[in-house]
C-alpha cells in the first residue's frame, strides 16, 4: 500500500538535500539583502533628520514608528498572498495566481484608505499620548505627506509575493537597493536644500519616502511586463472586477498574520516602556542591544520568507517529501546563521556597544556597562527568535495562520512579557530581566510553532484525510 505522501506526489521531484539547500540560499539571500536594505532606508532617514536637532530627531522617530505600526499590520495581508501564489504556482494554476495578486492589491488599497484618517490625526494622537506639542506637530507634518506612501509601499509587498512565488527574488533585492540609493540622494537634497532645492527639513524626508515607494512600484511593474512568464498573467486586465471569494481568503488568512506581527512589535514597545521606568541609562542600553538584535534578525526573517515560498511550492505540487526537506533546509540555514551571530554577540559585546556611543561623553561608560550584558543575552535571544520566525514562515507556507497566531500571542505576552516583568521588578534583575523574559517567550514560541508544523506535516504524511483537508484548504 502506498503512503499518503507517495500517492500525493506521483511525479519525480529533485528532493536532494543539496538542491533544497541551494534553492533556500538562492531565494533567501535576496530576501535577506532586501530586508537589510529596507532597514538602511529607515536608518538613513533618522540619521539625516537627526542632524537638524533633537526636536526633529524625536519627531522623525515618532512619525516613522506610527507609520511603521500601521504599515506592518497591513503587511499581514501581503504575507498571506505569498503562500497563495506559491501553492498556485506549484499546482500550475496561473488563474489562481492572477486572482490572488489582484485581490491582494484590492485588500491593501482598502486598508491604506482606512489608515488615512488615523495618520492624518497623528499630531492630536501623539499630543494625547503625552508627547511634546512641538515634536507632535513636526511628526504630524511629516505624516501628512508620508501617509500617501502607504499605498505604493503595500503594493510593493504584494508584487514581492508574486515574484517570490516564481522564485525571482533577485529583482526584489536590486529594486530595494535602487530605492535605498534614491532615498539617500533625495534626503540629502530635500532635507538640507542642496542643488538649488529649498531646505524642507523633516518634510523633505517625507517627500523622499513617497518618491522611493513610487519608484519601487514602477520598477517592479516594468520588470513584470518585461518577463514573458509574468506578463502573460495579465495581473491588471479587468482589474476593477471583484473576486469576492479570493478577497475573503486574503483577508481571512492575512488578518491573523497581521495580528501576530503586531503582537510581536507591541511586545518590544511595551518592553521599552517598562525599561524606561527603571532608568534612562538602562533604556539607552536596551536601545543599543535591540538595534543589534533587529539587524541580526533580518537574516532569519529573510530565510523565513524563503521558507514560506519553498513549502508552498512543494505543497502545491503535492510533494510532501519536498515540504519536509525544504523546511529542514531552511531551518538548518537559519540555525547556522543565528548561531554565528550569537557567538559574535557573546565574544565582543562591549566593543559592539561602543559603536552607538560617543565614548568621550562622561555618561557613555555607564551605558556600555549595562549594554554589554544585554548584547550577550541578545545573542541567545537571536538564536531562538530566528527559529520562531522560521516556524511561523513554514506554517504560512501551509496557509496555517489562526492557531499559530494564538500560540505566538501566548508565547509573547503571558510567557515573554509577564516573565520579563517578574524578572525585572519583583526579582530585581532590571533590564537584564526583561531580556530574560524575551528569551523565555521566544523559546516557547519556537517550540510551539515548529512543533505544530512538524506534527501537521506528520499527520499529512500518515493520514489521507488530513492531507486532503489541507490540500482542499490550500487549493
Amino acid at each position: 500500500m502506498q503512503t499518503t505522501a507517495a500517492a500525493a506526489a506521483p511525479h519525480s521531484f529533485d528532493n536532494s538535500w543539496s538542491t533544497h539547500l541551494r534553492a533556500g540560499l538562492v531565494l533567501g539571500i535576496p530576501f535577506v539583502g532586501a530586508q537589510l536594505a529596507q532597514l538602511a532606508i529607515h536608518t538613513t532617514d533618522v540619521l539625516m533628520v537627526g542632524k537638524l536637532g533633537p526636536t526633529e530627531l524625536a519627531a522623525i522617530v515618532l512619525g516613522t514608528q506610527l507609520f511603521f505600526t500601521m504599515f506592518i499590520f497591513g503587511c499581514g495581508f501581503t504575507h498571506a498572498v505569498v503562500p497563495m501564489v506559491a501553492q498556485a504556482v506549484g499546482r500550475g494554476d496561473t488563474v489562481a495566481v492572477r486572482r490572488s495578486v489582484r485581490m491582494g492589491i484590492w485588500v491593501v488599497l482598502l486598508y491604506g484608505a482606512l489608515t488615512m484618517p488615523v495618520i492624518w490625526k497623528a499630531e492630536a494622537i501623539l499630543t494625547a499620548l503625552g508627547q511634546q506639542p512641538a515634536v507632535a506637530a513636526l511628526a504630524g507634518r511629516y505624516l501628512h505627506i508620508a501617509q500617501w506612501s502607504m499605498f505604493p509601499s503595500l503594493i510593493i509587498m504584494v508584487l514581492r509575493a508574486l515574484l517570490a512565488g516564481y522564485e525571482r527574488a533577485g529583482i526584489i533585492l536590486w529594486v530595494t537597493i535602487a530605492t535605498l540609493l534614491l532615498n539617500i540622494v533625495l534626503c540629502y537634497v530635500l532635507i538640507y536644500g542642496h542643488f538649488g532645492f529649498p531646505a524642507l527639513g523633516i518634510e523633505g524626508a517625507a517627500y523622499a519616502a513617497l518618491g522611493v515607494a513610487t519608484l519601487g512600484v514602477v520598477l517592479l511593474l516594468i520588470y513584470i511586463r518585461c518577463v514573458p512568464a509574468l506578463h502573460r498573467l495579465d495581473i491588471f486586465v479587468r482589474f476593477w472586477r471583484p473576486d469576492w471569494g479570493m478577497f475573503r481568503e486574503v483577508v481571512m488568512l492575512g488578518l491573523p498574520i497581521a495580528v501576530t506581527i503586531l503582537a510581536e512589535v507591541s511586545l518590544f514597545t511595551a518592553a521599552s516602556l517598562l525599561i524606561g521606568t527603571i532608568g534612562t541609562t538602562e533604556l539607552a542600553a536596551h536601545g543599543i542591544a535591540l538595534q543589534f538584535a533587529s539587524i541580526a534578525f533580518m537574516i532569519p526573517l529573510g530565510l523565513a520568507q524563503a521558507g514560506t515560498v519553498r513549502v508552498g511550492l512543494a505543497l502545491g505540487r503535492g510533494d510532501l517529501l519536498g515540504v519536509r526537506r525544504a523546511a529542514i533546509a531552511i531551518l538548518g540555514l537559519a540555525g547556522v546563521v543565528s548561531l554565528i551571530g550569537s557567538l559574535v554577540f557573546a565574544v565582543i559585546p562591549y566593543t559592539l556597544a561602543t559603536l552607538f556611543l560617543d565614548t568621550a561623553r562622561p555618561d557613555a561608560a555607564a551605558v556600555v556597562a549595562v549594554a554589554g550584558p544585554l548584547i550577550v543575552i541578545a545573542g541567545a535571544f537571536q538564536l531562538v527568535d530566528g527559529l520562531q520566525a522560521v516556524g511561523a514562515g513554514l506554517l504560512r507556507g501551509l496557509k496555517d495562520a489562526r492557531v499559530p497566531m494564538i500560540l505566538a500571542m501566548i508565547a509573547y505576552w503571558p510567557i515573554g512579557f509577564l516573565s520579563g516583568w517578574i524578572f525585572a521588578l519583583p526579582l530585581g534583575l532590571g533590564a537584564n530581566g526583561v531580556w530574560y523574559g524575551f528569551v523565555l517567550g521566544l523559546i516557547a514560541a519556537s517550540i510551539m510553532l515548529l512543533g505544530r508544523f512538524f506534527m501537521t506535516l506528520k499527520r499529512m504524511e500518515t493520514d489521507p484525510a488530513t492531507y486532503q483537508a489541507v490540500r482542499t484548504a490550500t487549493a
